[in-house]
């Protein structure tokens, strides 16, 4: 059994996929900052000093007597915090964009696979498409080396 386990966890699509999910999460990490630490708080600005992961809708008397987000935790409210989502889905839109490229790339540096192997020939006595396989035509009946 511990054979078994080893030729599986050394198989090199194993170790692929593990070191492609540890360098996803710290890709993760790197957007989350870039997104909430770079694009926001400019985008915030410009649109009128808004800071969108602190925007929530409140749902209860007590999240509506809150006016941020720590307020409303701290009271226990419930409210929709919908610029957290919003946060959440321009990380995701920026992830999935930086990795479409990076497919793009590598897709680009492998080389083109060969063409498959001709599935018919042609008849030296008439010029018809007989599969490769033939050895005699089945239109004129010739024979086919």
């Amino acid at each position: 059994m511990f054979k078994d386990f080893k030729e599986f966890a050394l198989k090199g699509n194993v170790v692929d996929l593990a070191v492609g999910v540890i360098i996803g999460a710290a890709f993760g990490k790197i957007v989350s900052s870039l997104v909430n630490d770079v694009l926001m708080p400019p985008l915030g600005k410009l649109i009128g000093n808004v800071d969108f992961s602190s925007l929530f809708y409140p749902l209860d008397e007590k999240a509506k007597s809150a006016h941020s987000l720590k307020e409303l935790t701290d009271s226990g409210g419930a409210a929709l915090k919908y610029g957290m989502f919003l946060n959440n889905v321009i990380d995701f839109l920026l992830v999935a964009f930086a990795i479409f490229v990076m497919v793009k790339i590598i897709n680009k540096m492998r080389p083109a696979p060969p063409p498959p192997p001709p599935a018919t020939k042609d008849c030296p006595q008439c010029a018809m498409a007989v599969p490769v396989k033939a050895m005699k035509c089945g239109h004129c009946q010739s024979p086919l080396q």
